[in-house]
């Protein structure tokens, strides 16, 4: 596990068992709401063969991380304004090769995040779902870890298994959590209350330190809200389009919590 350095910024990956839980959504607009409150930031997108985050941004790049990795760009051509006040690295999508945990893409990726950690406060991963060699491979590049689930049984089955290999294999122990689309207040609160019960219970045991266990912080909660599903459709930033709607100000007061 990465451990954060003087003079770079912090790097959090975020990732999610599943995908559709609103992942790419939830990095894009915290890297909003964290550039609002006058932080520098960087948006990574680690999903590099199924990359999305131009989508959400509405955003045509000629160049890409493709492009920096095959020596074809600098990198400082690759880094992009994004909507938002914040900057992105974006992958190319559909790139089989780098669906894979090859030599070379670990290579290539590791020289990108030290390259651009110390010009800025806060790099965000924007990882693939699941626990592929790729998605591993990025997180153990970050110094914290945020998961995001949703209250569906199959994202909380598939949260679990991803903290389980993230305590076990990457020693991690403290994961933030993002519950994504929930129906009533307090809700994020009782599901990470389940999830620390089934942890404590099933992982911690086969920790290689079985006294400090794994802790799982609540980061917050966001809304189920039209607002979300009509800002993904126009292709634009929710926190731009309807910054008062309550999935915007769930988002907020995360933004609020990760600096605190």
């Amino acid at each position: 596990m990465s451990t954060p350095r003087q003079g770079r910024g912090r790097i959090l990956a975020v990732t999610s068992g599943k995908g559709g839980v609103g992942k790419t959504f939830v990095s894009a607009n915290l890297a909003a709401a964290l550039a609002q409150r006058g932080e520098r930031v960087l948006v990574l997108d680690a999903d590099l063969g199924l990359a999305n985050l131009d989508v959400v941004l509405n955003l045509f790049p000629k160049i890409t991380l493709h492009d920096v990795f095959t020596g074809k760009t600098p990198l400082d051509e690759a880094i992009l304004p994004a909507p938002g006040g914040f900057s992105v690295l974006l992958a190319g999508s559909g790139l089989v090769e780098y669906s894979r945990l090859t030599p070379e893409v670990r290579d290539k990726l590791l020289e990108v995040i030290e390259q651009v950690a110390p010009r800025f406060d806060r790099i965000l991963l924007d990882t693939g779902a699941g626990i592929s060699d790729v998605v591993l491979y990025a997180i153990s590049l970050a110094d914290e870890v945020l998961v995001v689930a949703t209250p569906e049984p199959t994202s909380l089955t598939d949260a679990y298994a991803t903290i389980k290999v993230l305590a076990t294999q990457q020693q991690r122990h403290a994961v933030k959590l993002v519950v994504n689309q929930v129906s009533r207040s307090g809700e994020g609160r009782v599901i990470r209350g389940q999830l620390q019960q089934v942890v404590d219970r099933f992982v911690a045991p086969q920790m290689q330190d079985t006294t400090a266990g794994i802790k799982l912080e609540l980061l917050g909660e966001i809304a189920s809200d039209p607002a979300v599903r009509e800002a993904v459709q126009k292709r634009r930033l929710m926190l731009e389009a309807m910054p008062g709607c309550p999935a915007a100000q769930g988002i907020g007061a995360i933004a609020e919590k990760l600096r605190t």
